[in-house]
């Protein structure tokens, strides 16, 4: 394990975009023409298995996704790209990234995960009666076994953020049990990795609680008025904070006793990664707003698994400038091919002036 807690060359963008707020504000900018691949891609409805919630035991889940091929002389393999809560395939992180791995030769296939999706083709909400939860890793790996045939000869990548980076590292984890076709290498950025923790940080904070909490309290309301005879909400306090309303749905239907033991069950923690097979790596910043850094300095070291904790870059931020622009694509596509257990530096990056990287002092 690889930290950058004084040791490698980490994020450093000019001082006025240090901020932590200021990074997880800026992740949310959609520089122009980042988005024409949309022109292209191809909406893929996927059966993802059993339903795990119990609700629809006859009829198997379905997840949409969304694929693009590359038209880059040289292809070099198939990633897959996984959002965060209560994101979706069409988030800006996700179309950076993917703009930038479409033009370095590599396809790649958008997954989103139960009731979560853009609402272009279809209502995300309406392929499946079951509300989605963190713990529904069963179904989402079913789809991502799918998705991996499709790269054929070639390799298969998986790449998250936040809670997608969550479900990025379980699938890492579970690919020593069950392999995944060609999986090459795991990449996790910002990942909710103690989810409880994560839900308190956001909490604390009135503008991230309120934009979580909202978005989320919208998505169970229209579930309940595509299924009427299945949910009812009402006593979901709207003014709750999301971990009481997290412990009030899970005991509502049964699902935890409370809102510690879901978390618990789908969190990352201690020696999580003592079976890793596939080289794994995490990038975070130390002044991320939701995932509170001290989780990963309690993560067992692994020879295949790279931590980078970087002194800024917010949220699933990374931005930089000025003129701003997204540094994650290349950290992604860097670390797509970088060697598991090193550190290397990204050459096409200035080293000074706050541009890009520069050593630690």
């Amino acid at each position: 394990m690889t930290s950058l807690r004084g040791a490698a060359l980490p994020f450093m963008p000019p001082r006025p975009l240090r901020n932590a707020n200021v990074q997880t504000v800026l992740a949310r900018w959609q520089p122009a023409g980042m988005d024409a691949f949309m022109a292209t891609e191809q909406p893929v409805l996927l059966d993802a298995g059993p339903d795990a919630t119990g609700v629809e035991p006859d009829h198997p889940v379905r997840l949409l996704g969304y694929f693009n091929r590359t038209a880059a002389p040289e292809h070099r393999g198939l990633v897959l790209i996984l959002h965060g809560w209560e994101g979706c395939s069409h988030s800006v992180h996700n179309t950076v990234v993917t703009s930038a791995l479409l033009q370095a030769g590599y396809d790649v296939f958008r997954l989103n995960l139960r009731d979560h999706g853009p609402g272009i083709h279809l209502d995300p909400h309406a392929l499946n009666k079951g509300i989605f939860v963190g713990t529904l890793l069963d179904e989402a790996a079913t789809a991502v076994h799918q998705i991996a045939a499709m790269a054929g000869a070639r390799p298969f990548y998986i790449v998250g953020a936040s809670m997608g980076g969550n479900f990025a590292l379980r699938l890492a984890i579970r690919h020593s049990r069950t392999p995944f076709h060609n999986l090459a290498r795991v990449v996790a950025i910002s990942p909710a990795i103690n989810p409880s923790r994560s839900t308190q940080a956001l909490d604390a904070k009135l503008p991230y609680r309120r934009y979580f909490r909202d978005r989320w309290l919208a998505s169970l309301h229209h579930k309940e008025e595509l299924f009427p005879d299945l949910y009812d909400f009402g006593a979901m306090d709207p003014h709750l904070s999301v971990y009481d309303l997290t412990d009030r749905l899970v005991r509502m239907f049964g699902l935890f006793p409370d809102a510690e033991a879901y978390f618990t069950a789908y969190g990352v923690r201690g020696n999580a990664f003592e079976d890793l097979r596939v080289p794994t790596h995490i990038i975070t910043a130390a002044n991320d707003v939701v995932i509170p850094v001290v989780d990963f300095y309690g993560l067992k070291p692994h020879p295949l698994l790279d931590l980078e904790i970087h002194p800024t870059g917010g949220h699933v931020g990374f931005v930089d400038g000025l003129p701003l622009r997204h540094r994650l694509p290349a950290m992604v596509l860097e670390r797509l091919v970088r060697p598991a257990g090193g550190v290397q530096p990204e050459p096409e990056f200035g080293t000074g002036n706050g541009d890009g990287f520069r050593p630690l002092e």
